[in-house]
């Protein structure tokens, strides 16, 4: 169910415009993935950097997708859809899918098909194999939360970072690790 909360009375009297909210979110570093499919025998994706958690009971992830995506009505289509966590090496392949007008499953694009078909990006940090379980309008864009039915780490990899429009690696502070301390 989604509930709309009700407008506060106090506050700014209008909304942010869309390039204060472009640098303000900016500041915000960001994983990396590209959401694939296999729709109508055709191999499609896109990058995402709004992919979430949202429940582990049932195991539930999420991204976004712009409205005006030409991508989205075909990963819409499909049947499942795959999660691929970009390693912090993958800034090109993130760039590839975030273009448009190329083919990008075209070389040097590596990728074999999943388990269900999806297909799976190679040397990435991880798969995730979902099912749809929802979409929600949301502004101009829309939320699509997948239920995840097989997942496999390929290593431990740096994730690949987008961070004030561009991508970047994770650097580790020297601190003990939380558990370390006690």
């Amino acid at each position: 169910m989604t509930e709309t909360l009700p407008a506060r009375s106090s506050g700014p009297a209008r909304a942010l415009d869309a390039d204060g909210f472009r640098r303000a979110l900016a500041v915000h570093a960001a994983g990396v993935v590209v959401i694939t499919a296999q729709s109508r025998s055709v191999p499609v994706g896109l990058t995402a950097t709004s992919f979430s958690s949202v429940s582990l009971d049932p195991p539930l992830v999420s991204f976004y997708v712009d409205r005006s995506s030409t991508t989205w009505p075909s990963l819409r289509a499909a049947d499942h859809f795959a999660v691929n966590v970009l390693a912090s090496d993958q800034a090109e392949l993130a760039s590839r899918f975030a273009r448009k007008d190329v083919d990008r499953f075209a070389e040097p694009t590596r990728w074999h098909p999943g388990p269900l078909g999806a297909p799976l990006l190679q040397d990435v940090s991880a798969h995730l194999i979902c099912l749809p379980h929802e979409t929600v309008d949301v502004g101009d864009h829309i939320l699509v939360v997948g239920l995840v039915a097989e997942a496999r780490v390929h290593g431990p990899g740096r994730p690949l970072l987008y961070h004030q429009g561009r991508f970047g690696r994770f650097i580790a502070h020297p601190e003990a690790h939380p558990e370390e301390r006690a």
